[in-house]
């Protein structure tokens, strides 16, 4: 299943008939799926049914969806006031001995108001169904196109997080292998410390302070952060490789990756493991920074 970007943009628009229509669809970072549709009037019972294709179809990413229909072609109709009509032939059957009883023209009749209305037809249930099918169906093709482009920046954000794994697992085998966490160094660095205490004072107890410097050589062992940090870059690797909606995991993921990197640097009593560490921080920033992008 491939990685998905969550930002996006795609179009699609055709006509039905008479009726031009055009689909935007648009994505940005999200927390969760928030869809924010505009329908034109008479359209509005769609709602339903594009929200339920844009959930089956993602699952995070702030998305807003814009149709326009339109006429391509506006077609009139006339509609004659019968009622109106006969009321005028009458009018003119009673004034007949009065005025001179000339026929009536028809620019007379149109100019009598409410007696011809010409309005814009309207098109048949089997045009409209037909209409909103090609619609919806344009709908199925905007969703596909958006899917296809946040697929391609999913597959360019891999390969960039892929890059950062790589520098974490590198600046953690850098740690690991510092001469400053053999034991033998910590021994000697150690005793050094202890011969600088003890020297010229009674007062301090031999073994007390012993006992103390083997706890402190106890906790600045990175063993653990070291382990933790190599099982993280493993299951970093899998949820990339495995794909889908991987993004809040991948999140939890940076948040452990900095824990790690914090206790070490805390810990270090060496500058080459500071350094390396400081740098763990700053990549695993960038690798957190752009697994916000991902879906």
């Amino acid at each position: 299943m491939a990685l998905q970007s969550m930002t996006g943009f795609a179009r699609r628009e055709g006509t039905s008939g008479r009726w031009r229509w055009a689909w935007e669809l648009r994505s940005v970072n999200g927390k969760g799926l928030d869809l924010r549709l505009r329908l034109p009037p008479g359209l509005e019972r769609m709602e339903v049914d594009v929200r339920r294709m844009a959930g089956e179809t993602f699952s995070r990413g702030n998305m807003q969806a814009n149709l326009s229909v339109s006429a391509g072609e506006n077609r009139f109709e006339t509609v004659l006031n019968q009622d109106a009509l006969a009321t005028v032939l009458a009018l003119r059957d009673q004034l007949a001995g009065i005025i001179d009883p000339e026929p009536l023209k028809l620019d007379t009749l149109l100019s009598i108001r409410g007696l011809v209305e010409f309005r814009e037809s309207e098109d048949s249930e089997d045009a409209l169904a037909a209409r909103d099918a090609d619609v919806v169906s344009g709908l199925v093709g905007a969703l596909a196109d958006l899917k296809l482009m946040r697929e391609q920046e999913g597959a360019a954000l891999s390969r960039v997080l892929l890059d950062h794994v790589s520098t974490i697992e590198r600046l953690t085998q850098t740690i690991e292998r510092d001469p400053s966490r053999s034991p033998q160094e910590i021994a000697e660095r150690l005793k050094t410390q202890v011969a600088m205490l003890l020297d010229g004072t009674a007062a301090l107890d031999r073994d007390r302070l012993h006992a103390e410097a083997a706890l402190l050589a106890t906790k600045a062992d990175l063993r653990e952060e070291i382990d933790r940090l190599k099982a993280h870059v493993a299951a970093a690797r899998e949820l990339l490789a495995k794909g889908g909606p991987v993004g809040r995991k991948l999140d939890f993921l940076a948040q452990e990756f900095n824990r790690e990197s914090n206790t070490i640097c805390s810990k270090s009593n060496a500058s080459a493991v500071t350094a390396a560490g400081i740098e763990l921080k700053v990549v695993i920033d960038q690798f957190r920074e752009q697994v916000q992008n991902l879906e």
